[in-house]
């Protein structure tokens, strides 16, 4: 696809993808609720101007986005991947050491955190659907998940199994969605990455925010995906 004008990374903290972007010549920002790793162009609490702009209201993040732009979306998976799908049937280890009664409690709140996250998934692909804006949105494809598993949500678009093909520290299935666009179709193989383990992750400090460490992306990954599925680049010194 050409990309006109800017290139919005949401929720990803780390601004890898932004930072791809740029060197390919393409604008991008980075917004994000948070700005742990000095890369966060605009500090905004997305999940409240999706409610905005869900609600015709005025949006200073959706209202500056054009038909011209990308919006790319590392929505948090937190709540639909298959570590949370465990507390539901009490096989977390997270909570093993909790009694009975409390890790109902568990299962309920994340049952309640879960429907919101959904609604506002929903919502975030209504806005761009109405205002014809062009979105990508990734999530894992691990099962089981809600998403995925029990069709909670369309069918992705692409699917990326091995990540690791591609430059990244982890194999980690990822599934992706283009809403109002198509993916060009390429396949850069750079595999030299060692994968990485994470056994014991740091948890996020709220709701709604993924561990930091379980989604980190390398910038080779970034790169490759972008030239692969996003504008069709065929790179130099590259298997494909």
């Amino acid at each position: 696809m050409t990309i006109n004008g800017k290139v919005y990374c949401f929720f990803e903290q780390s601004g890898t993808f932004k930072n791809e972007f740029k060197k390919l010549g393409i604008d991008a920002v980075d917004v994000d609720i948070q700005k742990n790793f000095g890369q966060t162009d605009h500090v905004v609490d997305l999940f409240s101007e999706i409610e905005t702009a869900y609600g015709e209201g005025h949006s200073k993040v959706w209202d500056s986005i054009t038909c011209d732009d990308l919006i790319m979306a590392f929505f948090p998976c937190i709540y639909f991947e298959t570590m949370s799908c465990m507390y539901f049937d009490f096989s977390t280890i997270n909570n093993r050491h909790k009694p009975l009664y409390e890790r109902i409690d568990d299962a309920i709140e994340r049952l309640e955190l879960r429907t919101r996250f959904h609604a506002l998934l929903y919502k975030m692909v209504r806005i761009a659907v109405k205002r014809r804006l062009r979105l990508v949105i990734e999530n894992p494809y691990t099962t089981p998940n809600y998403l995925i598993g029990t069709q909670n949500f369309p069918r992705p678009t692409i699917i990326d199994k091995n990540r690791m093909l591609r430059g990244d520290y982890f194999v980690k299935p990822t599934a992706y969605w283009f809403i109002n666009c198509k993916p060009t179709q390429r396949l850069t193989i750079q595999n030299d990455k060692k994968q990485k383990i994470i056994e014991k992750a740091k948890p996020a400090a709220k709701a709604g925010l993924c561990s930091e460490e379980r989604s980190m992306i390398s910038p080779d990954y970034a790169r490759n995906f972008i030239c692969d599925f996003i504008i069709g680049k065929e790179q130099k010194n590259k298997q494909l």
